[in-house]
């Protein structure tokens, strides 16, 4: 029985620890005006094939600093970090930045390529533009009667604008 209520108590640190490391980054963040739009992430670096030292364009990306230069290699302060994909678009070598990152509705994204970046964010872009439209025409029908009222203003003024408002 004693051994459970040690587990629990060790469970309870932990996710405190995480709590405040949470509350840490928020506040970090706050500092430079800017939001955190995933629940969760994970950046890392593989040493073997980063190019660090000739380049250091991760490190220039990066907008909050969350990338330095440190004993000969790149670092990361990951309570800085955003998990933007600014240092993965920017870096020369496939694979060598990975990042995984859980956005606040709970859909996990990973990338470790421009290529794969650039797509997660074109499909995210795309799929925002869809919401817009949706939000805006939620029918075929509405866009219909959006269009016809624009057209008749256009072609026959404001009177006919309101007879075409009573057809509908």
């Amino acid at each position: 029985m004693k051994a459970k209520e040690e587990n629990l108590d060790i469970f309870q640190m932990l996710s405190e620890s995480a709590k405040r490391r949470k509350e840490e980054k928020a506040r970090i963040l706050e500092s430079f005006g800017l939001k955190n739009f995933f629940d969760e992430g994970n950046i890392t670096i593989n040493m073997r094939t980063c190019k660090g030292a000739e380049c250091k364009l991760c490190i220039k990306a990066c907008p909050t600093n969350a990338l330095y230069w440190g004993y000969g290699q790149v670092k990361i302060i990951e309570e800085l970090c955003l998990y933007c994909a600014a240092c993965v678009l920017n870096c020369i070598v496939d694979n060598c930045i990975t990042i995984s990152r859980k956005r606040i509705e709970k859909k996990t994204e990973k990338f470790g390529t421009p290529r794969e970046a650039f797509m997660l964010l074109n499909i995210l872009s795309s799929t925002k533009r869809a919401k817009i439209i949706e939000k805006r025409f939620p029918s075929q029908e509405s866009y219909l009667e959006i269009r016809i009222r624009e057209i008749l203003q256009r072609t026959m003024g404001n009177a006919k604008t309101e007879l075409a408002g009573e057809i509908f």
